[in-house]
């Protein structure tokens, strides 16, 4: 845990936890997945709420290499077979080097509630990792919108914001909090107490360089997410 987070970050409501991730990033899809398993466990459904923000990785590594993804995929898969992570199957031309309309789109459904927004996020994680969907593009963002059960995303108000890009520059300044201190990197989880930690329950290294090499999971304790809730819920 780290204190005194950078006053350019937003604050954090009460009962809410903030997560700063990637849409493509391993490590966020499988915390998310332990948060929301956790928050079922400990009856914490409707009391702790999940406010997604942007970690765009690619406006500070440039564009999604399908190699880091693809070996990412396969280790992060060990230790959450749920995730149910897939090397890319589609065509190489369809791959999605840039989620940044996504990232929009994740905002936008947020400012219809922040349910919206959590079940979006979740749902395009899915249509990449498993489906090998290209949440590149603008209809493929508004099919998986639409199949969001129960009707959870109004993907009329989404298409009317894709459209007239309202919530681009919600993405930028993400982007520009992301390089300060107050975030530390994808995922990093901000609570209303001051605090926030970065990449709960899983220490990881590299075996040779990133996207040529692999990820070798030291540890991990999906655990870690109870404490953390607790502490929202207070």
């Amino acid at each position: 845990m780290t204190d005194n987070l950078d006053p350019a970050a937003p604050p954090v409501a009460a009962g809410t936890i903030q997560v700063w991730s990637d849409l493509l990033c391993p490590f966020a899809y499988v915390g998310l997945l332990w948060l929301r398993r956790a928050r079922a466990r400990l009856g914490l459904d409707g009391r702790v709420r999940v406010e997604h923000r942007s970690f765009p990785l690619e406006l500070f590594n440039g564009p999604h290499p399908r190699r880091g993804t693809d070996t990412e995929a396969v280790g992060l898969g060990q230790i959450e077979p749920a995730a149910n992570f897939r090397v890319w199957t589609s065509h190489d031309d369809l791959y999605p080097h840039t989620v940044l309309l996504a990232a929009e789109a994740v905002h936008a459904a947020s400012a219809q509630s922040l349910e919206a927004g959590e079940e979006l996020d979740l749902a395009l994680r899915q249509a990449f990792w498993t489906h090998s969907r290209s949440i590149s593009h603008r209809q493929v963002i508004l099919d998986v919108a639409a199949e969001v059960p129960g009707g959870g995303v109004d993907v009329a108000a989404l298409r009317a914001a894709l459209d007239d890009g309202r919530h681009r520059a919600d993405v930028m300044r993400d982007f520009a909090i992301s390089g300060t201190d107050a975030i530390s990197g994808s995922p990093t989880l901000r609570f209303a107490d001051g605090t926030s930690t970065h990449n709960p329950g899983i220490s990881v290294s590299w075996q040779g360089p990133w996207a040529a090499g692999f990820p070798v999971v030291d540890s991990f304790d999906a655990g870690a997410y109870d404490d953390l809730l607790k502490r929202a819920a207070r």
